[in-house]
């Protein structure tokens, strides 16, 4: 039986042939096509690996900063309180007890560990503990380095094992100054179990360590003083951290030629992206690292990307194969043609298959993407948490110099009253009680706007009358600006402008600028500032400006970029926070330089509805 002339058996041989011919052709083909695949996706999720880890190492950075920063204002805020200053001149054991309440109460309101109030010589006169089997009241402290530290500078910082619970944590000290001199120390342990459950939230191993490579604080308790390195004086570190018989042993920890850190035993070893930094200025020879496991991320990558590569190569096969079949089914006519198309058809559906399980791979990669997103999220909330606490902290003084006033002033107000009603002259001593509650009702406002502008919870973004947002930032800084003697000037565009923005976070992005513009301006004879708002039908722009030396154009170009900062003491992070939060509120912030000296900043926002 013939087909055009031509022998069907005669045909089936020639298929045969090429059949063969193209196996031996694709066997290499495949064979580099996979090896390459596995290559490039390996490299792929190297680079995505190294990119989380460099970019959470910031953030998990300044989660612990920020606890940090927060619980060094009790000892700092407790230093000048009257009734600490009051126990230390002249101790007994009515006035501890009473202390000892109220720093039980102060601990349990900052999430510390305990918090404590030592002596001249070194004697815990008061602690948050008192009651507890493990009180330090009554322990002597006086060989601590946050004691001698604090005693000596005024501040101590120390990381150790507790001598009285054995429980390791971070000392944080302040000294109490008196007309005599130095009468004591306050100080809060923190214990940072909070910073290492938000490590370990994020799914990452983060650790910080000391100069010699112990580590510290860490998302893997196991690695608890742990040794990076082998130390050169172990007697010596055993003592700064108050170890005693607690083990030193060495964190499983070896690095790979491709740069990944290995840990584990043998072939059982897991690979992580590292990422390696500083913690910050509040622990300046502390640093910290971010390992990102690997394995999975890597092998899900190169699976995808041979499972790709085969797609295609087989597409290209296939369509080989179907040009060869096309021409012997030619010459088998329409026998031929109906059997090519059939075995086209069971290809394309194997394709097909393969194409869809490859579409499902990459669905959950684009999962793990989105919940790794969320944790971003979550630091980027605690970063904005942190720089308003680190806000607080800069402008305490000010504010305890804005309470002070009234307060002396309640003090003689009352005094006089006493006289005036022993005298009989009530109506005068009325007078005196009315000037009392009003100098009450403005610490009321003083500490009112402190405590709404350190709350963790943000409101919501709705109308918020930017007046009351400008009156609320300059009333942080009050005690500031009168110090510096800066002259403040203020221009309005209308008196009830409503824009949508957040009250807190728009008090955060004001305070932020005018920090910034006190500083620019700080020890110039005539220093100024404005605050000007302008407004349309549907923005309004509020611009903060100086008189300051300017911003020079290298920096001003990079102005908005994380860690960027003219100043000594500056992490770099407000102008970025505040940039962050004014496109949150669907506007923008931006720099603009001085008509002939100084830096302006512009704050857009829109009108609310």
């Amino acid at each position: 039986m013939t087909v055009s002339g031509i022998p069907i058996a005669a045909a089936r041989g020639s298929a045969r042939l090429w059949t063969a011919a193209g196996l031996l052709f694709a066997v290499p083909v495949v064979s580099a096509a996979v090896i390459g695949a596995d290559r490039y996706g390996r490299s792929l999720a190297m680079a995505d690996l190294d990119g989380r880890a460099a970019s959470t190492l910031p953030l998990a950075a300044t989660v612990l900063s920020g606890e940090i920063s927060k619980q060094q204002l009790l000892p700092a805020v407790l230093a000048v309180d009257s009734d600490v200053v009051a126990l230390l001149r002249s101790p007994d054991d009515q006035r501890a007890r009473a202390m000892s309440a109220k720093l039980k109460a102060l601990a349990a309101e900052a999430g510390a560990s305990v918090l404590y109030l030592v002596g001249r010589d070194g004697i815990t006169l008061a602690a948050s503990n008192f009651d507890a089997p493990d009180s330090f009241v009554g322990s002597d402290y006086d060989f601590r380095t946050y004691f001698t530290a604090a005693m000596a500078s005024g501040r101590g910082l120390q990381y150790a094992l507790g001598t009285v619970s054995r429980r390791p944590g971070l000392y944080l000290s302040h000294r109490v100054d008196g007309p005599p001199g130095a009468l004591g120390v306050v100080v809060v342990k923190v214990e940072l179990d909070r910073v290492e459950a938000n490590w370990r939230e994020s799914g990452y191993t983060v650790y910080a360590f000391d100069p010699q490579g112990i580590v510290l604080a860490t998302s893997r308790p196991d690695w608890r003083f742990g040794l990076l390195a082998p130390l050169a004086d172990e007697d010596a570190a055993r003592r700064a951290l108050q170890l005693g018989d607690t083990p030193l042993t060495p964190v499983p920890l070896k690095t790979d030629s491709d740069g990944f850190v290995l840990i584990g035993p043998g072939d059982a070893r897991a690979h992580f992206a590292v990422a390696t930094g500083p913690v910050g200025a509040v622990a300046p020879e502390w640093r910290m690292t971010v390992l990102v496991p690997a394995d999975a991320a890597v092998a899900s990558t190169s699976r995808t990307a041979i499972s790709i590569a085969l797609a295609a190569l087989l597409a290209v096969i296939a369509v080989g194969v179907a040009v060869q079949r096309r021409r012997l089914s030619i010459r088998r006519r329409q026998a031929a043609l109906s059997a090519m198309n059939t075995e086209l058809e069971r290809r394309v559906l194997e394709r097909t298959g393969e194409l869809s399980h490859a579409n499902t791979a990459l669905a959950g990669e684009i999962e793990v993407r989105e919940a790794a997103e969320q944790r971003v999220r979550r630091l980027r909330d605690e970063l904005a948490q942190a720089n308003r606490l680190s806000i607080l902290g800069q402008i305490a003084a000010g504010v305890a110099h804005e309470i002070n006033q009234p307060v002396a002033a309640i003090r003689a107000y009352a005094d006089n009253a006493g006289r005036m009603i022993e005298t009989g002259r009530t109506d005068q001593a009325r007078e005196n009680m009315g000037a009392i509650a009003r100098m009450a009702d403005r610490i009321g406002e003083i500490t009112g706007t402190l405590r709404g502008f350190a709350r963790r919870a943000t409101s919501p973004m709705g109308p918020v009358r930017l007046d009351d947002a400008i009156e609320g930032a300059l009333s942080l800084l009050a005690g500031r600006i009168r110090d510096s003697g800066v002259a403040l000037e203020r221009r309005r565009a209308a008196p009830d402008l409503i824009v949508l923005a957040s009250r807190i976070r728009l008090e955060q992005i004001l305070v932020n600028l005018l920090q910034n513009a006190l500083d620019a301006v700080k020890g110039q004879a005539e220093g100024r500032i404005l605050i000007s708002v302008e407004s349309d039908d549907a923005a309004v722009l509020v611009r903060v400006a100086d008189n300051g030396p300017g911003i020079p154009a290298d920096v001003a170009e990079t102005l908005f970029m994380p860690f960027v900062t003219t100043k000594e003491a500056g992490l770099g992070l407000g102008l970025v926070i505040s940039s962050e939060i004014a496109r949150e509120f669907g506007g923008a912030l931006r720099f603009e330089p001085g008509d002939a000296e100084g830096a302006v900043f512009v704050l857009e926002l829109r009108l609310a509805p």
